[in-house]
Protein backbone atom coordinates (compact mmCIF):
# COMPACT_ATOMS: atom_id res chain seq x y z
CA UNK A 1 0.00 0.00 0.00
CA UNK A 2 1.77 3.24 -1.41
CA UNK A 3 1.00 6.70 0.93
CA UNK A 4 0.70 10.08 -0.80
CA UNK A 5 3.17 12.29 -0.22
CA UNK A 6 1.56 15.41 1.62
CA UNK A 7 2.66 18.58 -0.14
CA UNK A 8 4.55 21.03 1.85
CA UNK A 9 2.95 24.37 3.44
CA UNK A 10 4.77 27.22 4.51
CA UNK A 11 4.41 28.23 7.96
CA UNK A 12 3.24 31.56 9.37
CA UNK A 13 1.58 32.18 5.89
CA UNK A 14 -0.62 35.63 6.28
CA UNK A 15 -3.48 36.73 4.02
CA UNK A 16 -3.40 40.70 3.09
CA UNK A 17 -6.25 42.76 2.99
CA UNK A 18 -6.02 45.39 0.41
CA UNK A 19 -6.79 49.00 1.34
CA UNK A 20 -9.55 49.35 -1.15
CA UNK A 21 -11.27 45.80 0.47
CA UNK A 22 -11.76 47.43 3.67
CA UNK A 23 -14.37 48.99 5.38
CA UNK A 24 -14.25 52.21 7.47
CA UNK A 25 -16.52 51.92 10.38
CA UNK A 26 -19.30 54.72 10.47
CA UNK A 27 -18.95 56.85 13.29
CA UNK A 28 -20.64 60.08 12.50
CA UNK A 29 -20.37 61.50 15.82
CA UNK A 30 -16.45 61.56 15.63
CA UNK A 31 -16.64 63.11 12.59
CA UNK A 32 -18.99 65.49 13.79
CA UNK A 33 -16.78 65.88 17.61
CA UNK A 34 -13.61 67.01 15.25
CA UNK A 35 -15.54 69.71 13.36
CA UNK A 36 -17.45 71.26 16.22
CA UNK A 37 -13.95 71.54 18.17
CA UNK A 38 -12.20 72.57 15.35
CA UNK A 39 -15.17 75.62 14.87
CA UNK A 40 -15.06 76.32 18.59
CA UNK A 41 -11.52 76.99 19.01
CA UNK A 42 -11.82 79.61 15.94
CA UNK A 43 -15.37 81.07 17.97
CA UNK A 44 -12.78 81.42 21.40
CA UNK A 45 -10.34 83.22 19.43
CA UNK A 46 -12.59 85.74 17.28
CA UNK A 47 -13.31 84.17 14.13
CA UNK A 48 -14.41 85.54 10.74
CA UNK A 49 -15.75 83.80 8.10
CA UNK A 50 -12.55 82.94 5.98
CA UNK A 51 -10.98 82.01 8.57
CA UNK A 52 -14.37 79.18 8.77
CA UNK A 53 -13.75 78.69 5.45
CA UNK A 54 -9.34 77.73 5.46
CA UNK A 55 -10.44 75.13 8.28
CA UNK A 56 -13.09 73.46 6.59
CA UNK A 57 -10.89 73.21 3.57
CA UNK A 58 -8.24 71.96 5.54
CA UNK A 59 -10.20 69.64 7.42
CA UNK A 60 -11.59 68.09 3.88
CA UNK A 61 -7.70 66.54 3.62
CA UNK A 62 -8.28 65.11 6.94
CA UNK A 63 -11.92 64.11 7.76
CA UNK A 64 -14.30 62.14 5.52
CA UNK A 65 -16.40 64.62 3.98
CA UNK A 66 -17.45 61.90 1.11
CA UNK A 67 -19.16 59.65 3.86
CA UNK A 68 -20.07 62.34 6.45
CA UNK A 69 -21.11 65.37 3.58
CA UNK A 70 -24.50 65.49 5.71
CA UNK A 71 -23.50 65.81 9.02
CA UNK A 72 -20.98 68.40 7.94
CA UNK A 73 -24.23 70.42 6.46
CA UNK A 74 -26.29 69.69 10.02
CA UNK A 75 -23.78 71.41 11.73
CA UNK A 76 -23.42 74.30 9.02
CA UNK A 77 -27.13 74.97 9.39
CA UNK A 78 -27.86 73.98 12.48
CA UNK A 79 -25.04 73.68 14.75
CA UNK A 80 -25.06 70.61 15.47
CA UNK A 81 -26.14 67.07 13.80
CA UNK A 82 -30.09 67.38 13.52
CA UNK A 83 -32.04 64.25 14.69
CA UNK A 84 -35.62 63.63 13.06
CA UNK A 85 -37.63 66.69 13.68
CA UNK A 86 -35.60 69.19 14.05
CA UNK A 87 -33.76 69.01 17.36
CA UNK A 88 -30.30 68.96 17.86
CA UNK A 89 -28.49 65.50 19.01
CA UNK A 90 -27.66 66.33 22.95
CA UNK A 91 -24.81 63.48 23.87
CA UNK A 92 -21.76 65.35 25.63
CA UNK A 93 -21.49 66.51 29.10
CA UNK A 94 -21.86 70.14 27.79
CA UNK A 95 -23.45 72.01 24.92
CA UNK A 96 -19.37 73.01 23.47
CA UNK A 97 -18.45 69.48 22.82
CA UNK A 98 -21.94 68.81 20.37
CA UNK A 99 -23.23 72.11 19.01
CA UNK A 100 -21.25 75.54 17.43
CA UNK A 101 -22.89 79.10 17.17
CA UNK A 102 -20.94 79.17 13.62
CA UNK A 103 -23.52 78.16 11.48
CA UNK A 104 -26.96 79.91 9.91
CA UNK A 105 -29.14 79.40 12.96
CA UNK A 106 -26.71 81.08 15.53
CA UNK A 107 -25.95 84.01 12.95
CA UNK A 108 -26.77 87.49 13.05
CA UNK A 109 -30.55 88.20 11.65
CA UNK A 110 -28.89 90.63 8.09
CA UNK A 111 -29.01 89.46 4.93
CA UNK A 112 -25.31 90.37 4.43
CA UNK A 113 -24.43 88.28 7.34
CA UNK A 114 -26.90 84.80 6.13
CA UNK A 115 -25.05 86.12 2.27
CA UNK A 116 -21.71 85.35 3.70
CA UNK A 117 -22.48 81.96 4.94
CA UNK A 118 -23.98 81.01 1.77
CA UNK A 119 -20.79 82.19 0.12
CA UNK A 120 -18.68 80.09 2.19
CA UNK A 121 -21.02 76.85 1.62
CA UNK A 122 -20.36 77.38 -2.18
CA UNK A 123 -16.83 77.39 -1.53
CA UNK A 124 -16.44 74.13 0.14
CA UNK A 125 -18.49 72.59 -2.72
CA UNK A 126 -16.60 74.24 -5.45
CA UNK A 127 -13.46 72.59 -3.85
CA UNK A 128 -14.92 69.01 -2.73
CA UNK A 129 -17.04 69.07 -5.92
CA UNK A 130 -18.96 65.66 -4.40
CA UNK A 131 -20.95 67.69 -1.59
CA UNK A 132 -23.08 68.95 -4.21
CA UNK A 133 -25.20 66.01 -3.75
CA UNK A 134 -25.08 66.15 -0.39
CA UNK A 135 -25.96 69.60 0.21
CA UNK A 136 -29.17 68.96 -1.76
CA UNK A 137 -29.93 66.10 0.35
CA UNK A 138 -29.87 68.36 3.85
CA UNK A 139 -31.67 71.02 1.80
CA UNK A 140 -34.21 68.28 1.31
CA UNK A 141 -34.01 67.03 4.50
CA UNK A 142 -33.83 70.22 6.37
CA UNK A 143 -36.57 71.75 5.01
CA UNK A 144 -38.88 69.01 6.31
CA UNK A 145 -37.79 69.58 9.77
CA UNK A 146 -39.13 73.53 9.73
CA UNK A 147 -41.41 72.49 12.22
CA UNK A 148 -39.33 71.67 14.80
CA UNK A 149 -37.25 75.30 14.60
CA UNK A 150 -37.81 78.90 16.10
CA UNK A 151 -39.18 81.20 14.24
CA UNK A 152 -36.01 83.10 13.81
CA UNK A 153 -34.28 80.14 13.01
CA UNK A 154 -37.04 79.64 10.05
CA UNK A 155 -36.73 83.32 9.13
CA UNK A 156 -32.88 83.05 8.61
CA UNK A 157 -33.19 79.19 6.94
CA UNK A 158 -36.00 81.48 4.08
CA UNK A 159 -33.64 84.11 3.13
CA UNK A 160 -30.58 81.38 2.67
CA UNK A 161 -32.46 79.41 1.06
CA UNK A 162 -33.69 82.06 -1.45
CA UNK A 163 -30.21 82.97 -1.92
CA UNK A 164 -28.59 79.32 -2.99
CA UNK A 165 -31.72 78.56 -4.70
CA UNK A 166 -30.93 81.80 -6.83
CA UNK A 167 -27.19 81.33 -7.42
CA UNK A 168 -28.05 77.73 -8.35
CA UNK A 169 -26.34 75.59 -5.79
CA UNK A 170 -29.43 73.46 -5.20
CA UNK A 171 -32.05 72.58 -7.37
CA UNK A 172 -35.28 74.17 -6.78
CA UNK A 173 -37.01 71.05 -6.64
CA UNK A 174 -36.23 70.50 -2.92
CA UNK A 175 -39.19 73.00 -1.80
CA UNK A 176 -41.35 70.22 -2.71
CA UNK A 177 -40.44 69.02 0.86
CA UNK A 178 -42.69 72.06 1.64
CA UNK A 179 -46.05 70.81 0.46
CA UNK A 180 -45.78 68.02 3.52
CA UNK A 181 -49.48 68.42 4.89
CA UNK A 182 -47.78 69.15 8.56
CA UNK A 183 -46.10 72.23 7.12
CA UNK A 184 -48.68 73.73 4.96
CA UNK A 185 -52.20 73.44 7.29
CA UNK A 186 -50.14 75.82 10.18
CA UNK A 187 -49.08 78.49 7.31
CA UNK A 188 -45.22 77.09 8.47
CA UNK A 189 -44.54 76.66 4.48
CA UNK A 190 -46.53 79.69 3.11
CA UNK A 191 -44.54 82.23 5.37
CA UNK A 192 -41.44 80.11 3.97
CA UNK A 193 -42.13 80.17 0.92
CA UNK A 194 -43.13 84.17 0.88
CA UNK A 195 -39.39 85.02 2.06
CA UNK A 196 -37.55 82.96 0.41
CA UNK A 197 -39.18 84.26 -3.06
CA UNK A 198 -38.19 87.75 -1.33
CA UNK A 199 -34.82 87.27 -1.18
CA UNK A 200 -34.69 84.99 -4.34
CA UNK A 201 -36.37 88.24 -6.42
CA UNK A 202 -33.57 90.47 -4.51
CA UNK A 203 -30.68 88.25 -5.37
CA UNK A 204 -31.67 88.27 -9.12
CA UNK A 205 -34.82 89.09 -10.88
CA UNK A 206 -38.44 87.81 -11.35
CA UNK A 207 -37.92 86.38 -14.27
CA UNK A 208 -35.18 84.06 -12.95
CA UNK A 209 -37.34 82.42 -9.75
CA UNK A 210 -40.25 81.88 -12.63
CA UNK A 211 -37.71 80.55 -15.03
CA UNK A 212 -36.51 77.98 -12.24
CA UNK A 213 -40.22 77.27 -11.20
CA UNK A 214 -40.81 75.79 -14.06
CA UNK A 215 -37.67 73.84 -14.57
CA UNK A 216 -38.84 72.42 -11.62
CA UNK A 217 -42.63 71.94 -12.53
CA UNK A 218 -43.46 73.63 -9.38
CA UNK A 219 -45.38 76.84 -11.46
CA UNK A 220 -48.71 74.78 -10.60
CA UNK A 221 -48.30 73.67 -7.62
CA UNK A 222 -48.01 77.26 -5.93
CA UNK A 223 -51.75 77.50 -4.72
CA UNK A 224 -50.39 74.04 -2.57
CA UNK A 225 -47.98 76.18 -0.44
CA UNK A 226 -51.40 77.95 1.30
CA UNK A 227 -53.39 75.81 4.20
CA UNK A 228 -56.17 74.21 2.63
CA UNK A 229 -58.33 76.70 3.98
CA UNK A 230 -56.92 79.28 1.76
CA UNK A 231 -56.11 77.76 -1.29
CA UNK A 232 -58.29 80.07 -3.50
CA UNK A 233 -57.53 82.83 -5.97
CA UNK A 234 -58.42 86.06 -3.47
CA UNK A 235 -56.16 84.38 -0.28
CA UNK A 236 -53.48 84.19 -3.27
CA UNK A 237 -53.63 87.44 -4.61
CA UNK A 238 -53.91 89.47 -1.24
CA UNK A 239 -50.90 87.60 0.68
CA UNK A 240 -48.45 88.27 -2.23
CA UNK A 241 -49.82 91.74 -2.94
CA UNK A 242 -49.29 92.33 0.80
CA UNK A 243 -45.60 91.11 0.23
CA UNK A 244 -44.69 92.98 -2.72
CA UNK A 245 -44.23 90.00 -4.83
CA UNK A 246 -47.22 91.52 -7.57
CA UNK A 247 -45.85 89.93 -10.13
CA UNK A 248 -46.45 86.22 -8.22
CA UNK A 249 -50.25 87.11 -9.06
CA UNK A 250 -49.84 87.71 -12.77
CA UNK A 251 -47.58 84.66 -12.85
CA UNK A 252 -50.32 82.92 -11.22
CA UNK A 253 -52.96 83.98 -13.77
CA UNK A 254 -50.28 83.35 -17.04
CA UNK A 255 -49.92 79.75 -15.66
CA UNK A 256 -54.22 79.18 -15.43
CA UNK A 257 -54.81 81.05 -18.44
CA UNK A 258 -52.01 78.39 -20.46
CA UNK A 259 -53.72 75.64 -18.74
CA UNK A 260 -57.03 75.78 -19.40
CA UNK A 261 -55.59 76.61 -23.31
CA UNK A 262 -53.65 73.74 -23.21
CA UNK A 263 -56.96 71.69 -21.64
CA UNK A 264 -59.12 73.25 -24.80
CA UNK A 265 -57.10 72.17 -26.94
CA UNK A 266 -56.91 68.93 -25.88
CA UNK A 267 -60.76 68.92 -25.77
CA UNK A 268 -61.10 70.45 -29.13
CA UNK A 269 -58.84 67.51 -30.25
CA UNK A 270 -61.28 65.00 -28.96
CA UNK A 271 -64.33 66.09 -30.61
CA UNK A 272 -62.80 66.93 -34.10
CA UNK A 273 -61.47 63.23 -33.57
CA UNK A 274 -65.47 62.13 -32.23
CA UNK A 275 -66.87 64.20 -35.18
CA UNK A 276 -68.49 66.49 -32.71
CA UNK A 277 -70.94 68.48 -34.64
CA UNK A 278 -69.37 71.83 -35.12
CA UNK A 279 -72.09 74.45 -33.49
CA UNK A 280 -71.46 71.96 -30.02
CA UNK A 281 -68.05 72.97 -31.24
CA UNK A 282 -68.51 76.74 -31.26
CA UNK A 283 -70.48 76.15 -27.75
CA UNK A 284 -67.63 74.76 -26.20
CA UNK A 285 -65.25 77.17 -26.88
CA UNK A 286 -67.39 80.02 -26.28
CA UNK A 287 -68.35 78.70 -22.65
CA UNK A 288 -64.19 77.60 -22.09
CA UNK A 289 -63.32 81.23 -23.43
CA UNK A 290 -65.84 82.85 -21.08
CA UNK A 291 -64.79 80.84 -17.84
CA UNK A 292 -61.15 81.28 -17.96
CA UNK A 293 -61.17 85.05 -19.58
CA UNK A 294 -59.68 84.20 -22.84
CA UNK A 295 -59.29 86.53 -25.74
CA UNK A 296 -60.74 85.41 -28.90
CA UNK A 297 -57.05 86.34 -31.20
CA UNK A 298 -55.94 83.36 -28.57
CA UNK A 299 -58.79 80.40 -29.18
CA UNK A 300 -59.10 81.32 -33.00
CA UNK A 301 -55.13 80.21 -32.92
CA UNK A 302 -55.59 77.12 -30.63
CA UNK A 303 -58.93 76.18 -33.30
CA UNK A 304 -56.55 76.57 -35.97
CA UNK A 305 -53.76 74.48 -34.51
CA UNK A 306 -55.84 71.66 -33.84
CA UNK A 307 -57.40 72.07 -37.14
CA UNK A 308 -54.52 71.18 -38.64
CA UNK A 309 -52.96 68.61 -36.47
CA UNK A 310 -55.63 66.77 -37.28
CA UNK A 311 -55.19 65.06 -40.34
CA UNK A 312 -52.30 63.75 -41.90
CA UNK A 313 -51.75 65.51 -44.71
CA UNK A 314 -50.58 63.92 -48.34
CA UNK A 315 -46.93 64.79 -48.95
CA UNK A 316 -47.22 65.41 -52.78
CA UNK A 317 -47.29 69.15 -53.33
CA UNK A 318 -49.83 69.14 -56.13
CA UNK A 319 -52.68 67.52 -53.81
CA UNK A 320 -52.24 68.53 -50.89
CA UNK A 321 -53.70 71.81 -51.14
CA UNK A 322 -57.18 69.74 -52.79
CA UNK A 323 -56.76 67.86 -49.23
CA UNK A 324 -56.30 71.36 -47.06
CA UNK A 325 -58.92 73.56 -48.65
CA UNK A 326 -61.49 70.34 -48.56
CA UNK A 327 -60.62 70.17 -44.81
CA UNK A 328 -60.88 73.64 -44.10
CA UNK A 329 -63.81 74.60 -45.95
CA UNK A 330 -65.77 71.87 -43.26
CA UNK A 331 -64.62 73.64 -40.15
CA UNK A 332 -64.98 77.40 -41.75
CA UNK A 333 -67.80 78.26 -39.32
CA UNK A 334 -65.77 77.16 -36.77
CA UNK A 335 -63.18 79.72 -37.27
CA UNK A 336 -65.48 82.41 -38.63
CA UNK A 337 -67.38 82.70 -35.02
CA UNK A 338 -63.84 83.12 -33.09
CA UNK A 339 -62.86 86.00 -35.93
CA UNK A 340 -65.43 89.02 -34.93
CA UNK A 341 -62.81 91.41 -34.20
CA UNK A 342 -59.55 92.79 -36.67
CA UNK A 343 -57.29 91.72 -33.76
CA UNK A 344 -58.84 87.80 -34.28
CA UNK A 345 -58.11 87.94 -38.08
CA UNK A 346 -54.96 89.59 -38.20
CA UNK A 347 -53.51 87.05 -35.67
CA UNK A 348 -55.16 84.06 -37.54
CA UNK A 349 -53.75 85.28 -41.06
CA UNK A 350 -50.19 85.49 -39.90
CA UNK A 351 -50.43 82.34 -38.08
CA UNK A 352 -51.41 80.93 -41.47
CA UNK A 353 -48.50 82.31 -42.75
CA UNK A 354 -46.00 80.89 -40.40
CA UNK A 355 -47.83 77.44 -41.11
CA UNK A 356 -47.68 77.63 -44.29
CA UNK A 357 -44.00 78.90 -44.34
CA UNK A 358 -42.71 76.04 -41.54
CA UNK A 359 -44.61 73.54 -44.10
CA UNK A 360 -43.13 73.09 -47.25
CA UNK A 361 -45.58 71.60 -49.23
CA UNK A 362 -48.04 74.23 -47.97
CA UNK A 363 -45.94 77.08 -49.34
CA UNK A 364 -47.92 77.43 -52.67
CA UNK A 365 -51.14 76.63 -50.78
CA UNK A 366 -51.45 80.42 -48.90
CA UNK A 367 -53.09 82.18 -51.33
CA UNK A 368 -55.88 80.09 -51.74
CA UNK A 369 -56.90 79.28 -47.77
CA UNK A 370 -56.54 83.32 -47.84
CA UNK A 371 -58.96 83.23 -50.38
CA UNK A 372 -61.15 80.70 -48.82
CA UNK A 373 -61.27 81.98 -45.59
CA UNK A 374 -62.92 85.59 -47.46
CA UNK A 375 -64.89 83.40 -49.08
CA UNK A 376 -66.47 81.87 -46.11
CA UNK A 377 -66.57 85.37 -43.70
CA UNK A 378 -63.20 84.09 -41.93
CA UNK A 379 -61.30 87.17 -43.04
CA UNK A 380 -62.45 90.44 -44.49
CA UNK A 381 -60.46 92.45 -47.22
CA UNK A 382 -59.81 95.38 -44.62
CA UNK A 383 -57.57 92.35 -42.67
CA UNK A 384 -56.23 90.97 -46.02
CA UNK A 385 -54.95 94.61 -47.24
CA UNK A 386 -53.65 95.67 -43.72
CA UNK A 387 -51.50 92.69 -43.58
CA UNK A 388 -50.50 93.28 -47.37
CA UNK A 389 -49.50 96.76 -46.04
CA UNK A 390 -47.03 95.33 -43.83
CA UNK A 391 -48.98 93.75 -40.99
CA UNK A 392 -47.40 90.19 -41.48
CA UNK A 393 -44.72 88.10 -40.49
CA UNK A 394 -41.34 88.31 -41.79
CA UNK A 395 -41.38 84.41 -42.43
CA UNK A 396 -41.45 83.95 -46.20
CA UNK A 397 -42.82 87.60 -46.25
CA UNK A 398 -41.84 88.15 -49.69
CA UNK A 399 -42.79 84.91 -51.36
CA UNK A 400 -46.32 85.51 -50.08
CA UNK A 401 -46.76 88.75 -50.94
CA UNK A 402 -45.97 88.07 -54.43
CA UNK A 403 -48.39 85.29 -54.11
CA UNK A 404 -51.02 87.57 -52.74
CA UNK A 405 -50.39 90.25 -55.23
CA UNK A 406 -53.21 89.76 -57.66
CA UNK A 407 -55.83 88.67 -55.29
CA UNK A 408 -55.06 92.15 -53.68
CA UNK A 409 -55.26 94.01 -56.83
CA UNK A 410 -58.79 92.08 -57.21
CA UNK A 411 -60.10 93.75 -53.39
CA UNK A 412 -58.66 96.96 -54.18
CA UNK A 413 -60.57 97.22 -57.29
CA UNK A 414 -63.73 95.85 -55.99
CA UNK A 415 -63.39 97.94 -53.04
CA UNK A 416 -62.79 100.96 -55.81
CA UNK A 417 -65.27 100.01 -57.57
CA UNK A 418 -67.95 99.54 -54.55
CA UNK A 419 -66.88 103.03 -53.54
CA UNK A 420 -68.00 105.06 -57.08
CA UNK A 421 -71.44 102.87 -56.52
CA UNK A 422 -72.00 104.29 -53.81
CA UNK A 423 -71.23 107.81 -55.07
CA UNK A 424 -73.83 107.49 -57.83
CA UNK A 425 -76.30 106.40 -55.39
CA UNK A 426 -76.35 109.51 -53.05
CA UNK A 427 -76.12 111.46 -56.41
CA UNK A 428 -79.33 109.98 -57.56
Amino acid sequence: MSLKQQKPTLSGQRIKTRKRDEKEKHHPLGFRDAIISGLNDLNDKGYDLEQVAKFLDTSGGKLNYRLYGEFLFDVLFAGGILAPGGSIVEDGPNPSTYKTNICIFEANNDNETLRKHVQMHNKLICRYRYLQKSYEDEMNKILLFLKGFTDEEREKLAFTTGVVLANGMASPAVLNSLLSESLTKEGISLAFITKLFQAWVNEKDFNHLSLNLRKAELENKLMMFFPPNKQTVEHFEKHFKAHGLEKMVSFQLAQKTANTRRQLQTQLKEMLNGETPVKDMISTCKEEMKKADLLEEEVVFLIWKVIMQSVEWNKKEELVAEQALRHLKMYAPLLAAFTTTAKSEKNLLIKVQEYCYDNMNFMKVFQKIVLLFYKTDILSEDSIIAWYKGENSTKGKSMFLEQMKKMIEWLQSAEEESGSEEEDEEED
